[in-house]
């Protein structure tokens, strides 16, 4: 990559093989269900995530809204984290596009309050409320944080109670079961559909896999349709979106540098970094220096080959991915000693 970008692991690229993987596909058309490279990926999505079936989507947005829009029914309430990716980082469109009301709750740390969760639920029938038709969980979390399991099974244990679906925003499913040490499987369990991004520190140019019961898959790619999400000779992307999922092996040292690079920038004076907070491959700090210039300081890096984002609040974030080396790590580390000294 021409830059150091640790903006996001959304922005990495394809590797050599991927893109070699990609030119030499077989294709069909994926609309007719031919596609035998996109089957292929669904299979194996399935397959790890131990549900039974699997459908590929163009985004990851598009894979939360198609879950919602699937298991829910016009004016029903779904209850999510305030500061889950669906409320948050995809534009209101669980208002347009499922029409349904939701419920937020508070998820500082990436969970959901089982107890806040047992509250919020719509209990019996009653004509001035709406009926709950969903719960949505999220890890790894926008924050950087991960659910337990023990969390995620408590919630799980509150929608079979009341027969209501879990939806699990798993984006980042990868990065949270490298946290916990355990299989992918064993955190999807405890939800009924899981929408999966291959291009957030997996390498792939774009798509997210949607998985669930034969049943749930086959409504949502009628769904898809619907949206516009149904695509023809797609096993091009789908071939990039194999080898991501094979990339998953390789997280861990996403993880460890994160690690480094979180301890390292800790030690430049004026630079605070919540090192308890970094769980996955995120880094968040602040900056405290007499006439620091939020602006100034991204320019600088920019004009130094280093692209980062502005604050968030007064929050700063680095994400570590595929392209952020230990070598590369290394170089921002320096140009920011050379900054704040």
């Amino acid at each position: 990559m021409k830059f150091i970008d640790l903006r996001s692991d959304t922005v990495t690229h394809p590797t050599e093989k991927m893109r070699q993987l990609m030119a030499s596909a077989p294709v069909g058309d994926d609309v007719y269900g031919d596609d035998e490279t996109v089957i292929k990926l669904e299979e194996e999505t399935a397959r790890i995530l131990g549900k039974e079936a699997a459908l590929f989507v163009p985004s990851g947005v598009f894979g939360n809204q198609l879950s919602i829009l699937t298991h829910t029914e016009r004016t029903n309430e779904i209850i999510l984290g305030e500061n889950s990716h669906i409320i948050a980082h995809e534009a209101g469109s669980v208002a347009l596009i499922s029409n349904v009301q939701t419920r937020t709750l508070k998820d500082d740390l990436g969970e959901l309050d089982p107890k806040e969760v047992q509250k919020a639920v719509r209990k019996g029938e009653d004509i001035h409320f709406p009926k709950t038709g969903l719960i949505c969980v999220e890890t790894a979390h926008s924050t950087g944080n991960v659910a337990s399991l023990e969390n995620l099974k408590s919630i799980s244990e509150i929608a079979k109670t009341y027969e209501i679906p879990v939806h699990l925003d798993g984006a980042r499913l990868f990065n949270a079961a490298v946290h916990l040490k355990v299989d992918a499987k064993e955190i999807a369990q405890y939800a009924d559909s899981i929408s999966l991004c291959l291009s957030k520190g997996l390498c792939a140019p774009v798509g997210s896999v949607v998985s669930g019961s034969k049943e749930f898959i086959a409504n949502a790619r009628k769904n898809r349709k619907i949206l516009g999400g149904g695509m023809r000779q797609v096993g091009i992307l789908a071939a990039a979106g194999l080898e991501a999922l094979e990339m998953r092996h390789r997280l861990d040292e996403d993880h460890e540098n994160a690690r480094y690079f979180g301890e390292e920038l800790h030690k430049i004076p004026g630079i605070s970094v919540r090192l308890d907070e970094i769980k996955i491959n995120m880094i968040f700090f602040t900056i405290e220096k007499e006439g620091f210039q939020e602006s100034d300081l991204v320019a600088h890096m920019k004009e130094h080959g280093i692209l980062m984002n502005g604050s968030d609040e007064g929050v700063f974030r680095f994400v570590t991915h595929y392209y952020v080396t230990r070598e590369r790590i290394n170089q921002v580390l320096q140009i920011l000693r050379e900054y704040f000294q």
